[in-house]
């Protein structure tokens, strides 16, 4: 299994337009693609103040509280609390969504997906576990917490790095804290 690595020293952090809070994209497709066009997208925010969310006309969005004391969102209209870090939460990204910070800032993990494109699910591993990239899928590894080792590609992972597996395959993810597992495939 070829592996490409994707290193959290090299991300540039985006300010966002309410100035709440800057993110740091991880990967995205098709390669190169914009807000508008993506298929899906993978990224990592710090937020610093609560606030209205950008809305995302036809994207599904999981996201899951990394660091922190945690995040109320309110999406349409219901509340949900995100006081747990690691427990990805699905909403739509075309909904009304606003959030309160519960402590403070925290750090994000997101996956958003285009509906008709792509869909995604996000498992979080904490322990040993194999790691499979069907074809026709493409799998994410994102280190959330400690490190992270793929053992046949002898790729090693350290906080907010990734792995993205270039070829159909099996490997042994060995983790050392928390890492996301990302599997996305295409709608349809």
């Amino acid at each position: 299994m070829a592996v490409r690595v994707l290193r959290a020293a090299g991300r540039p952090a985006t300010a966002w337009l309410n100035g709440g809070g800057v993110t740091r994209e991880v990967a995205g497709a098709p390669e190169g693609s914009g807000l508008a066009d993506f298929d899906w997208r993978v990224s990592l925010a710090d937020v610093g103040q609560g606030g209205p969310f950008s809305v995302f006309p036809g994207v599904d969005r999981v996201i899951t509280l990394v660091d922190g004391a945690g995040m109320a969102l309110t999406v349409a209209g219901t509340e949900h609390v995100l006081a747990q870090p690691y427990r990805p939460f699905a909403f739509p990204g075309d909904a009304d969504t606003g959030c309160r910070l519960l402590g403070g800032p925290v750090v994000d993990f997101n996956v958003m997906t285009r509906r008709g494109r792509a869909t995604a699910e996000v498992a979080i591993a904490d322990r040993e576990r194999e790691v499979e990239v069907t074809p026709g899928t493409t799998v994410l590894l994102v280190c959330l917490d400690g490190s992270a080792e793929l053992d046949a590609a002898g790729v090693r992972l350290d906080r907010f790095d990734a792995a993205l597996p270039d070829s159909p395959g099996r490997d042994l993810l060995r983790v050392n804290g928390v890492t996301a597992v990302v599997t996305l495939r295409p709608a349809g």
